[in-house]
């Protein structure tokens, strides 16, 4: 599956998009996640955090990869979905999102770390809601989901 907008080009990885991915996943993990110590992140975290999952390639206009999302399909579990910081807040997320099977009337899930509440606006804004909350090594999440009410 591939969608194409003005802006972006999604579609799925490939084996020679791998140390691509895994530099973005290591430096927004980096980035994003200022509470944990970034000896914690490695370059080889994104192969085995992956594994089994459909991953998303969101491209600009000019082929350069601005991030990815992964799916875990047996449960709609939106698992990653990682943006490089020159692309946040242009759509490419949203793009990503929006290239899901049945989107948006599939009731998606995902997990969002309490103190990333940059994402869990984002989110809500395209009307995911908390269901629950965990807690994970990284710390706190928000479970939520697509379409409820």
């Amino acid at each position: 599956m591939t969608s194409k907008s003005d802006l972006w080009t999604i579609r799925p990885a490939q084996e020679e998009d791998t140390d691509v991915l895994s530099d973005i996943y290591l430096r927004v993990r980096r980035m994003t996640f200022l509470w944990v110590d970034p000896g914690k992140f490695q370059s080889e975290d994104f192969a085995g955090h992956t594994r089994g999952e459909r991953v998303f390639v969101c491209e600009d206009r000019n082929g350069t990869i601005a991030g990815f999302m992964t799916l875990w399909e047996p449960d709609d579990f939106i698992h990653m979905l990682y943006i490089l910081p020159a692309f946040q807040g242009l759509g490419a997320g949203k793009a990503l999102l929006a290239a899901l099977p049945e989107w948006p009337s599939r009731r998606y899930r995902l997990k969002c770390l309490v103190k990333n509440t940059r994402a869990i606006a984002f989110y809500r804004g395209l009307g995911f809601t908390i269901i629950g909350d965990g807690s994970s090594p990284e710390g706190d999440y928000k479970d939520m989901q697509l379409g409820t009410n």
